[in-house]
């Protein structure tokens, strides 16, 4: 089938085996690639009530059939495992250059089982494939470990590694590759340095066929002007990064400030903005690869104690740093986000960690003697200091790399971790955009913002404008958002291409790329499948309706100003429609109908 190589690479880590086997095509057709078919793999082979850190774990890179082919911003790939920071089925998405390389090099993804007694490296150069030792290698963080490959494999390979945060297996750990890029949530990071896989290095020589070139590159082209064209992706990501929505999310009142507690207005957001970023620090902007927005940052704090060069942050990292532990500070948010990427650990989770240690402190829970120094909202050096220790696993920062929900359990107040199936949520306040709040309570992976992003039509009015604070309707937006985010992660491309193209055109680039008759609804309904066989997995691993609910704070306590003055998120009324047009019954269990319907075979 072509779009795919038709190849995957089985990797057993405890005999040092590898194997190279036809992809399952049947799956292919129903579950795309990427997200969806990594997660059907796992599934198949791994009992959903393993622990993490087993060697039962498997870790599943994945890439899409549109994955380094002329479709724009094709560069995505997924890491999937079971996550050590939620429990739930661990899908992560990264962009750069290391996902079209291993689609280059003949393989449509890689399956570790398994795990290495001695730190190893997969190393790829098209039909050569083999672990080498990696000792040398650990304790190194992700931009020495990059280079240091890259000095013994050349230069011209692509590196996904873990840092020291993978390495001392902090449960928010990540998978980086390009330096920079991430598989950023739910610390699949951390599973990868539980089976002593230090990195993978790839070489490729060959290319992506599709099935109908002439009509294939008509429709990217078609797309590319489209996002060229529209003012988000053409101008606004470009010119600013993700970051422009600091000013955005304040002005509409949803910019959770000081562990959420203060509510949706950070005084001072200004500051911390992407048109500040841009002003003061920003060196150039940067694109994935195929990608014509560009809103990656390559920024540098010249001089003083913050000194530091590297990219970001994106909007979330910037929110955590920022509003949410009241620091003002941008080079001391950009110097902890770049200490999260060298070490390898998710920003999202780090910052909210952090604010809620704040929290703890400022409540009297949280003791000096126990963080070792104050740690008060507004403190710049110690979101730096928190940072670097947690990814070292050093002083208090052994007990922060828990993530925040294990933290504030640990002192007798869970509640104040903002978080959803232990993950920390993202920069979008659920009580002055009613639907990411559904969001977040029914994600699959946990606290996330990238599987059905309402803020879209409810904050940036794209495809249409939404009033934020109403729910009326929001559970059919969300469920669509989440279906059409399923295939737009499985195909291989990058989220922010829906901002100026839809399904009509996603749908087309997949038809053309894989030689399939389907209709777009058809398409839509393969993200559906995924999305089914997700849950089905959360519910075999012990999550129940229980489970989708949002943090006490959303729940009960009123924002105290702005736009949204007074609102809190009214889940109940949401979730019940949510459940209802997802085709589950009250329990959130899909139905045998809605299986039957989807044609989903599981056990």
């Amino acid at each position: 089938m072509l779009g795919f190589t038709g190849k995957l690479l089985r990797v057993n880590l405890t005999d040092k085996t590898i194997k190279k086997e036809n992809l399952n095509l049947e799956d292919a057709k129903k579950y795309l690639g990427a997200r969806g078919l990594g997660t059907k793999y796992f599934m198949n082979e791994v009992d959903p009530k393993v622990e993490p850190f087993s060697s039962d774990n498997k870790l599943i890179f994945m890439t899409g059939p549109l994955t380094g082919t002329l479709a724009t911003s094709a560069g995505r790939y997924e890491v999937v495992a079971k996550a050590p920071l939620t429990g739930t089925i661990g899908a992560s998405n990264s962009g750069g250059h290391f996902g079209p390389e291993l689609k280059y090099a003949g393989y449509d993804g890689i399956i570790f089982e398994g795990k290495s007694e001695k730190p190893v490296y997969l190393y790829i150069n098209d039909d050569e494939v083999e672990l080498r030792d990696a000792e040398h290698l650990w304790g190194k963080n992700v931009l020495e470990t990059t280079d240091t490959l890259l000095g013994e494999v050349g230069d011209d390979a692509r590196v996904a590694c873990i840092g020291p945060g993978g390495e001392k297996l902090v449960l928010f750990a990540t998978v980086m590759n390009d330096k920079h890029r991430a598989a950023g949530r739910s610390g699949l990071g951390a599973v990868m340095g539980s089976k002593n896989l230090k990195a993978v290095t790839v070489k490729g020589s060959k290319s992506v066929e599709v099935a109908k070139p002439k009509e294939f590159l008509e429709i990217c082209k078609k797309s590319r002007k489209m996002l060229k064209d529209h003012t988000v992706t053409g101008a606004g990501l470009a010119a600013y990064g993700t970051e422009v929505l600091v000013n955005i999310l304040n002005q509409s009142g949803a910019l959770p400030t000081r562990n959420w507690r203060d509510g949706g207005i950070f005084e001072h957001a200004d500051e911390t903005a992407g048109e500040t970023l841009t002003e003061k620090y920003l060196i150039r902007n940067k694109g994935c690869f195929g990608c014509n927005m560009g809103c990656g940052r390559v920024t540098r704090i010249p001089d003083g104690k913050f000194k530091s060069f590297g990219e970001g942050p994106e909007y979330e990292a910037g929110w955590s740093y920022g509003a949410d532990c009241g620091v003002r500070n941008l080079e001391a948010i950009c110097k902890a986000n770049f200490i999260c990427n060298e070490l390898g650990i998710d920003p999202i989770t780090m910052g909210s960690t952090i604010a809620c240690a704040m929290e703890l402190y400022d409540k009297g829970i949280l003791t000096r003697e126990e963080l070792g120094r104050d740690l008060t909202f507004g403190d710049d050096e110690g979101i730096v200091e928190f940072t670097r220790m947690t990814g070292n696993r050093e002083g208090f920062g052994d007990t922060m790399a828990m993530g925040s929900y294990r933290m504030a359990e640990l002192y007798g107040h869970p509640e104040l971790s903002m978080s959803v199936k232990k993950q920390e949520m993202p920069a979008y306040d659920g009580r002055g955009v009613q639907g990411m709040g559904l969001e977040y309570a029914t994600s699959n992976r946990g606290g996330c913002h990238v599987r059905g992003y309402l803020t879209s039509p409810e904050v940036l009015g794209i495809p249409a404008k939404l009033d934020p604070l109403v729910t009326t309707d929001k559970a059919p937006w969300l469920k669509t958002f989440q279906d059409l985010t399923a295939v737009v992660d499985s195909a291989g491309i990058c989220l922010f291409t829906t901002f100026g193209i839809g399904l009509p055109e996603i749908a087309e680039m997949i038809r053309t790329a894989l030689g399939w008759e389907c209709s777009d609804a058809e398409i839509l309904q393969i993200g559906e499948r995924i999305w089914n066989l997700e849950k089905l997995f959360n519910l075999e691993a012990g999550f129940t309706k229980e489970d989708d609910t949002l943090p006490e704070r959303l729940l009960k306590e009123p924002l105290p100003s702005g736009p949204a003055k007074g609102k809190v998120n009214e889940l109940d009324v949401m979730l019940k429609e949510y459940y209802e047009v997802r085709g589950w019954g009250e329990d959130s269990v899909p139905t045998e109908e809605k299986l039957k319907e989807l044609a989903i075979k599981y056990k």
